[in-house]
């Protein structure tokens, strides 16, 4: 094998490896990706295969506790729409009713979100981006109504 063929050889097998590498990391993410969405995007999609983060309000009057202590049904709202979630879990300190959370999970074919992780706000400030955005968006078309 001449030098000239044996650096092309070289060259192929670095982009074959670079090729690989670039499709596992891609896989990877994919496999990790969550998407952040609001109520009304949820109910929009129908998507029940992949896994999403929703953020909202936990509606006032929504919280049921089940006999097992652990296991809570409420609905989140963005004001426009909301939707059913139930979770088990040991919810955060800082979950009420009528204050922003994010919960993280899949829709099951009943229409539930199963979460699999319940977040509260940390402050009185804070409103997770989307949720404040699916508010303000809510508010203007209730005004234009």
């Amino acid at each position: 094998m001449k030098p000239r063929q044996k650096r092309l050889a070289l060259v192929a097998a670095g982009l074959a490896l670079l090729a690989l590498a670039a499709w596992l990391i891609s896989s990877a993410f994919q496999k990790n990706l969550v998407f952040s969405v609001t109520p009304t995007e949820v109910l929009a999609s129908h998507d029940r295969t992949r896994s999403l983060r929703m953020g909202g309000l936990v509606e006032k009057g929504s919280l049921r506790r089940d006999g097992d202590g652990v296991t809570v049904d409420f609905f989140i709202t963005d004001l426009a729409q909301r939707v059913p979630v139930r979770y088990s879990g040991i919810l955060p300190d800082l979950f009420k009713e009528g204050k922003g959370a994010v919960v993280q999970g899949k829709l099951d074919e009943k229409g539930f979100f199963i979460a699999t992780e319940v977040l509260a706000k940390h402050d009185e400030n804070y409103m997770p981006p989307d949720a404040a955005r699916a508010l303000k968006e809510a508010a203007e078309a209730k005004e234009k109504k």
